[in-house]
């Protein structure tokens, strides 16, 4: 069988399965494991390359509001690798490629692959689709062992909860406009040990206000933009419009040292075998066990801004 992966997350889960021999085209994002980069990329963005988060929201929104599209997808790329199964999604028209394009581009190859969409919402629904997977492309056995290795660490994470209070978790996963966690988020805050501020299990992130977030005062707070690794989510932090900047330097969390940037574009964003290493590295950011030098995870320094 010869797969096109849309979606960084079914690239992750195809590779882990031991079906990446299946995949012979992916997007310009799928970047893990290090072997899915050798693939052909079938998409690109169309954002400005320069934008801050500020103007990455107001680009999108203005894209969304006209009905054009965020990404490209390269139709004679995709014809020349003749899929037989095309992976998507429909969840976030921010997040891929959307469904409708790939849906025409798929009407017009020859063979009439199928075009397979995912839609997870929380982490079952992520072991559902790993599942899911697997029988689609005759990776039944790759598919139970990690599925199997994943629940066995999602077991030991439970049982290293400590007793007692939970420590209230904010997850940021934008910064100018301030957005909420959304979808599978919430319950990996749970699953660490945490109890989820301000959160929106199962939907979308939706845009906050700062004063939303000085009046719930959380004990530790993770910011993890959509789409930006740890150097970028540390920039866009220090880049703060000085109101926003003035409010997250009055937050506890950040004056007591408990405060985090992370890598979210390789973790919390994307809903494949990953999120069980969100939930462990969420652990680590409750517990203030975070070893220096993560490529992952790392403190905020709370020093007021200027």
């Amino acid at each position: 069988m010869r797969v096109v992966s849309l979606l960084p997350s079914a690239t992750e889960i195809l590779f882990a399965i031991g079906a990446g021999d299946h995949v012979v085209g992916v997007t310009h994002e799928c970047d893990f494991p290090a072997e899915a980069t050798t693939r052909p990329a079938l998409t690109s963005t169309l954002l400005p390359a320069e934008l801050d988060a500020a103007g990455i929201d107001r680009h999108v929104r203005a894209r969304i509001h006209s009905g054009s599209s965020l990404y490209g997808l390269d139709e004679v790329k995709l014809a020349a690798l003749e899929p037989d199964l095309i992976v998507t999604q429909e969840l976030c028209v921010v997040c891929a490629v959307s469904y409708e394009i790939v849906d025409r581009a798929a009407k017009r190859l020859r063979g009439d692959p199928r075009v397979v969409s995912l839609e997870p919402s929380s982490l079952e629904d992520v072991f559902a689709t790993i599942a899911f997977l697997g029988d689609l492309v005759d990776a039944h056995d790759g598919a139970a062992r990690l599925l199997a290795s994943l629940r066995a660490r999602i077991d030991a994470l439970r049982a290293g909860v400590p007793a007692g209070r939970r420590p209230r978790l904010l997850v940021l996963e934008w910064t100018d406009p301030p957005m909420s966690a959304g979808h599978w988020t919430p319950g990996l805050i749970d699953l660490a040990g945490g109890v989820p501020v301000l959160g929106n299990p199962g939907a979308n992130s939706r845009v906050m206000t700062w004063d939303e977030i000085t009046a719930a005062d959380p004990d530790v707070t993770v910011v993890a933009p959509c789409g930006f690794d740890l150097a970028r989510t540390q920039r866009e932090i220090a880049a703060l419009p000085p109101d926003a900047a003035r409010a997250f330097a009055s937050l506890r969390a950040l004056r007591e040292g408990r405060a985090y940037a992370m890598d979210g574009n390789a973790f919390v964003n994307r809903p494949g075998p990953r999120l069980v290493d969100t939930a462990e590295l969420f652990a680590a950011a409750l517990a203030g066990d975070v070893p220096s030098g993560s490529d992952a995870l790392g403190r905020v320094d709370p020093r007021p801004p200027g």
